[in-house]
């Protein structure tokens, strides 16, 4: 599970690891905000109405939700477990919000890394980068981005992204880790009984 703030390059590290692994599945959210130019649905978002959203939350259909910028955004819980129950990993691009709300729906099972930026300047400029987004906007942004960054300390592992070659390649390291955690070997015992003779 990724969390990061609007601009630490958390989608575009995703967007690698999945490339480099097809073990892995990218957990598509579903959100109240209207599409971007050259989304798809299902593909970058599911897009709800709010009624929509609302309805799944208090179904249980969503396995963490929370509201961003004013806009509903959350975990289809179906597909998660489906592709858990085929034996895949899940990526979760997602906030620190939904990272605890995943912990509690999912016990033992997320591995969460916080993506930092190298410095408050980098993290502006790369907003600023991004264009489109006035002035107001990208101030907003960055103080979402303090609050955000204040939770780092809530998550298993933490990634400062100076250069985006080497944050890919330490994420590749802490999947490939948690992979190999104990708890998640689950052939270990019967491996071990064979080894006893």
């Amino acid at each position: 599970m990724l969390a990061a703030p609007s601009g630490a390059g958390k989608s575009s590290i995703t967007r690698a690891l999945l490339a480099a692994d097809d073990n892995l599945s990218l957990s598509v959210s579903v959100t109240t905000r209207a599409p971007r130019p050259g989304e798809q649905e299902g593909v970058h978002y599911f897009f709800r109405s709010q009624a929509a959203f609302d309805a799944m939350a208090a179904e249980g259909a969503l396995l963490e939700w929370a509201r961003v910028f004013g806009r509903g955004y959350g975990t289809p819980r179906e597909p998660v477990e489906a592709a858990l129950a085929a034996g895949r990993d899940v990526v979760f691009d997602i906030d620190w919000q939904g990272h605890a709300q995943l912990q509690a729906a999912l016990p033992g099972d997320v591995v969460g890394v916080f993506i930092l930026p190298p410095s408050l300047a980098a993290l502006r400029a790369r907003l600023e980068g991004r264009g489109g987004d006035a002035p107001a906007e990208i101030d907003r942004r960055m103080q979402a981005a303090r609050a955000e960054m204040s939770h780092a300390g809530e998550f298993d592992f933490v990634v400062v992204n100076h250069a985006f070659e080497v944050a890919v390649a330490e994420m590749r390291a802490i999947l490939q880790a948690a992979r190999l955690a104990r708890p998640r070997q689950t052939w270990l015992p019967e491996f071990l009984r064979g080894l006893a003779g």
